[in-house]
């Protein structure tokens, strides 16, 4: 499959990519289940103690109601007063934006004693399902009749805008999506509540909420407290409101319950969440396309932007903090990229794959009524594929163009703002419009400064043009060739120059001059402006062929399922596309390799051991050393280990989005928060297998042990009850 480009939007937007949800009959040995089907889970012979009524029940409360989705993460209600428990990780960015080198959070933690000690959690915003509902027939019958892939996808995307809007209309307290579950074939209307006012109420300190780092990550066995404590807030009336100290905190309609016992190895166990997006019914060549293409380029850019950033931030911890954000987003990045081409060679999945589509292939030719409907499917999904690795290369070069380079953002933003003046007809209507947008658009290049370094941004750019210079045939670039470099060390030397020589490079300097007035920008102009505008004619008009290959694919996958189903009998799950599932199974250890066995948990005499390293990012509080050696676990210790376990292995379905997802018991208590997958796991969004397919939370034993006895945040304990 072609990935999304990463296109430049309006003038002052990025695209918002929609995320996409389905029936099936067949209870499958995998899946993240959507709420209307949990009656065919299975979900009592597996060990719920609870009916399914008690978890979804539209119309009535159920455990549902206690989800939310934290931007790309999940999060749970444990109070009836808004508090939030998720991820150190989901809460990262806020914790960075409100740290300073004088209230570094990020490395102390946070702990408020009270509501009025609450900071502003500043990029996050809460959204809480509604309801939802299939629209599928009302958007494929409005293509049913559209042969031409550009105005199908059009046509799609603008009925799916039309039904949102619809019921926004119907119900102005809320934000609706149209999401896709199967590419091309269902179509699912979500009805959200978001909460704009989030705030930070218990975060860990680093040791603790990182330990272990990106040595640990996405590794069994952890030691890590990934974990954070948030609050959402509204009106006085209940209704979405801005940051405010006037607001109040939200009361859901429900909150989990805690239990401090835990639980033992072999329980049933199941998470509720929003599983970002898995890929596991397409066909061989889009497996293809990752192994070759999107995992390494992605990871090896990703390394090397990381290497630039924390060479900048080594000796300031200003610079630290301002890139600390994207540095840790990489890191996850790559890590799991390698992860997945680990898994891809493994277990070799193309090679499988081929077998698959080879027999479904088989299956079609010898059903006449199928053969003359789907019997050029599989070569025409061949000939798309084919077309898109041609230019493969470009395209990623494409899609991390804006996302690598700060300045490069900045000067789109300038050459949309600036042809947007002219567009204006009179020296006074253009007056007019700069004064009515220079706040907005200042507010817009503030949020691209606050992770710019200008180290960084010329060490990137010059990496992503020497790249760009060695493409050839399809891949390359035309505003390259016209250029006429010699060398690419000539090319990469001039995008530094243009960076050295403009004004966009330093902010202050580009507010006071060229953004001083609508004459200013007007008047301004070089090297780097002049080079986004050609680089951005040339995205456009690629754009237009990716958009339609988008179209062809979007009827390709459509038919490829729907044949799929028949050849199997049966009807599958979707894709994970950051709707609410559920997913369910076992705390249940494994064998990666020959003559080893991996425990379902992990103690804080575990914790310790690695802290024997001597290696940085196992470093911990003394104090928690000091609580183990005097066997001050409380009520927190797992009898069997003589211990308080600190992580839990489990042989759930999970994929990116699970992050923050309550990992309940069988009677729907919180006893854990699920925070990552095993490394062996990471090709979990192509393919799922019980023997490998492991993912990690933290006991929720560990937060009550850390918030009791290491950071003194009894509060926390006694508003959940414990």
């Amino acid at each position: 499959m072609m990935t999304t480009l990463k296109l430049k939007g309006s003038l002052l937007c990025c695209l918002l990519i929609t995320v996409s949800a389905f029936n099936f009959s067949a209870i499958p040995d995998e899946g993240m289940f959507p709420l209307s089907e949990l009656g065919r889970a299975g979900l009592k012979k597996a060990g719920l103690k609870i009916t399914e009524k008690e978890i979804y029940n539209p119309g009535q409360v159920g455990l549902v109601d206690a989800l939310v989705q934290v931007s790309g993460c999940t999060g749970s209600f444990v109070s009836p007063n808004g508090l939030i428990v998720t991820n150190h990780h989901c809460a990262f960015s806020a914790v960075q934006l409100a740290s300073s080198p004088e209230f570094n959070y990020l490395k102390n933690g946070f702990v408020a004693n009270s509501l009025e000690q609450e900071i502003e959690a500043k990029g996050l915003t809460i959204r809480i399902t509604d309801s939802y509902s299939d629209v599928s027939d009302e958007i494929l019958n409005a293509v049913s009749a559209i042969s031409d892939p550009v105005e199908r996808i059009n046509t799609i995307n603008k009925k799916r805008a039309e039904i949102a809007q619809k019921a926004e209309a119907q119900d102005p307290t809320i934000k609706a999506e149209v999401s896709e579950m199967f590419i091309g074939k269902t179509y699912v209307l979500f009805r959200y509540k978001t909460i704009e006012d989030v705030r930070l109420v218990y975060i860990p300190r680093q040791d603790i909420g990182e330990f272990g780092g990106e040595t640990d990550n996405w590794v069994w066995p952890r030691h890590t407290g990934d974990f954070s404590f948030l609050r959402a807030y509204v009106a006085a009336d209940g209704s979405s409101a801005k940051y405010s100290t006037k607001n109040v905190p939200y009361k859901p309609k429900k909150h989990l319950k805690i239990n401090p016992q835990g639980v033992n190895e072999n329980d049933f166990v199941f998470i509720l969440g929003y599983p970002g997006r898995t890929f596991r019914h397409r066909p061989a060549q889009y497996i293809e396309y990752q192994e070759k293409f999107l995992l390494p380029y992605t990871s090896n850019l990703y390394d090397f932007q990381n290497q630039q950033m924390l060479k900048a931030g080594k000796d300031n911890v200003s610079t630290e903090l301002a890139l600390a954000t994207r540095v840790k987003r990489n890191a996850n990045v790559l890590k799991n990229y390698r992860g997945k081409l680990k898994g891809l060679h493994n277990i070799d999945l193309i090679t499988q794959k081929r077998k698959e589509d080879e027999q479904l292939a088989q299956f079609i030719n010898s059903k006449p009524e199928l053969k003359s409907r789907y019997g050029s499917l599989m070569h025409d999904i061949e000939q798309h594929y084919r077309s898109v690795f041609e230019v493969a290369e470009k395209e990623l070069w494409f899609n991390n163009m804006y996302s690598s380079t700060s300045l490069l953002r900045t000067a789109n933003t300038i050459n949309n703002f600036k042809s947007a003046i002219l567009k204006q007809n009179g020296l006074k209507a253009q007056e007019e419009f700069f004064a009515l947008n220079i706040l907005e658009v200042k507010r817009h290049l503030d949020a691209i400064y606050a992770s710019y370094n200008l180290m960084v941004d010329k060490a990137v750019a010059e990496r992503m043009v020497k790249d760009a210079y060695l493409f050839e045939g399809a891949n390359k670039l035309a505003y390259i060739s016209k250029q006429g470099f010699p060398s690419a060390e000539v090319a990469a030397d001039a995008v530094t120059a243009s960076i050295d020589k403009s004004k966009l490079n330093n902010k202050e300097l580009l507010y006071s001059t060229v953004l001083k007035d609508f004459q200013s920008i007007k008047n301004y102009n070089d090297d780097l402006l002049s080079a986004q505008k050609e680089l951005d004619i040339e995205l456009t008009a690629f754009n237009d062929e990716q958009k339609r290959r988008e179209g062809v694919l979007n009827r390709l996958m459509g038919d490829y399922v729907a044949v799929k189903e028949k050849y199997q009998a049966k009807s599958f799950i979707p894709d994970a596309n950051s709707t609410l599932r559920l997913t369910f199974g076992n705390i249940k250890g494994y064998s990666p390799v020959d003559a080893t066995y991996m425990k379902p948990f992990t103690t804080i005499k575990g914790l310790i051991e690695k802290g024997n390293s001597g290696l940085e990012e196992f470093t911990y509080p003394e104090s928690i050393k000091t609580a183990w050696l005097a066997k001050n676990f409380g009520a927190y210790a797992k009898k069997e280990l003589n211990d308080v376990p600190v992580n839990i292995l489990y042989n759930m379905d999970t994929t990116g989005g699970n992050s923050g997802s309550p990992i309940m018991n069988a009677y729907g208590e919180l006893i854990g928060v699920n925070f990552d997958r095993s490394y062996d796991a990471t090709i979990n969004d192509f393919a799922w297998n019980e023997d490998y397919s492991r993912s990690i939370g933290v006991d929720i034993r560990y937060v009550l042990w850390i918030a009791d006895k290491i950071d003194n945040a009894q509060f926390i304990l006694k508003e959940m009850g414990i």
